[in-house]
């Protein structure tokens, strides 16, 4: 199975927002692309349901060819990590049920995009963090890391927890920020020195998904060479 986890190194650093460039820059490549965010916490009600916001965005991307019940087959109403949720709104949610979530509807020829909840190490679902659902299913993790002051430090501490799991790191993305910070700060330079992996720098741009495309082209073309 090929693909990718998109994980991160906080919860709103942009995962989203990479998953949607990345599952369009793979269907224009002619890719079939499978996403999965198999729990969305922070759902808003509409009309009696609960709207999964960011499932929403990736079905757009990977081009509205399967329902939102097998994108994201748990969603959440309450702003907090699945697991604590999932026990306040009474939902039994395990790590079983996750990994077969996301690998339901996915064949052998399908490029999977597994979206996580918050960063590496937050919880997500009963006793279980995301990088336990990114052991399971054996993927190389993406991080995802807003380019800030201490973004080093976030970003290689998450990189060893990702190679301790046994798992191959596809690349960091440094996501840059509304209002940057210290122009002498060149984080993706220094990230990549440490960590020996590709890092490509998003800047932040009034059309956010063509800034994407243009950036993160070259390392999807990496991983499909």
């Amino acid at each position: 199975m090929r693909g990718v986890f998109i994980s991160g190194t906080d919860t709103g650093v942009g995962k989203t927002q990479i998953g949607v460039v990345l599952a369009r820059l793979l269907t224009g490549r002619g890719l079939s692309v499978r996403v999965r965010k198999p729990v969305e916490s922070g759902c808003v009600p509409e009309h009696g349901l609960l709207q999964p916001r960011d499932t929403l965005a990736l079905q757009a991307a990977a081009g509205f060819i399967e329902p939102i019940e097998r994108i994201c087959p748990y969603r959440l109403s309450k702003p907090l990590s699945p697991e604590r949720a999932a026990e306040l709104e009474g939902m039994t949610l395990d790590l079983r049920q996750l990994h077969a979530a996301c690998i339901d509807g996915v064949g052998e020829q399908d490029f999977l995009l597994v979206e996580g909840a918050g960063g590496f190490y937050s919880p997500i679902a009963r006793g279980a963090l995301n990088a336990d659902l990114a052991a399971g299913l054996g993927m190389p993790v993406l991080l995802v890391v807003p380019d800030r002051l201490g973004a080093i430090s976030h970003a290689l501490l998450a990189a060893e927890a990702v190679r301790m799991r046994g798992l191959a790191l596809a690349g960091v993305i440094l996501n840059e920020p509304e209002f940057p910070a210290a122009a002498e700060m060149d984080n993706a330079a220094d990230i990549e020195r440490w960590s020996h992996v590709p890092v490509v720098r998003l800047p932040h741009a009034p059309d956010v998904e063509l800034a994407g495309q243009t950036a993160l082209s070259p390392l999807v073309d990496r991983w499909l060479a």
